[in-house]
């Protein structure tokens, strides 16, 4: 997942918790996520290339729409970030202990 940028992760957790993972259904959860419009293009541009990368598959429903999974490869990748995210935040964690009842006076 190093090579992604934060958008194709993105659709990559969208796609994880969704049932049934479909095009518009994606641009949907991304656009509850970010509170924002997401451009379908983008949407599309990227999920292609997150097929061409190995991280997703897609299958056609039908003559207008596609159903995208995760491979194996796309579930290793995002255990093996969680486990990264988990080791910095703790790394955070045991560098900034809580503040003091007076430090937060002082703020």
């Amino acid at each position: 997942m190093k090579d992604l940028t934060a958008f194709q992760r993105d659709l990559l957790y969208v796609i994880a918790s969704l049932d049934d993972p479909y095009g518009l259904g994606i641009k949907e959860g991304l656009e509850s996520y970010y509170d924002d419009d997401v451009n379908t293009g983008r949407v599309y541009q990227n999920l292609g290339k997150l097929v061409d990368s190995g991280y997703v598959e897609k299958a056609a429903i039908d003559k207008r729409t596609n159903s995208y999974t995760l491979t194996p490869t796309a579930t290793a990748a995002m255990d093996d970030r969680q486990t990264w995210e988990t080791k910095q935040v703790r790394r955070i964690d045991a560098a900034d202990p809580t503040p003091s009842a007076e430090a937060e006076t002082h703020s």
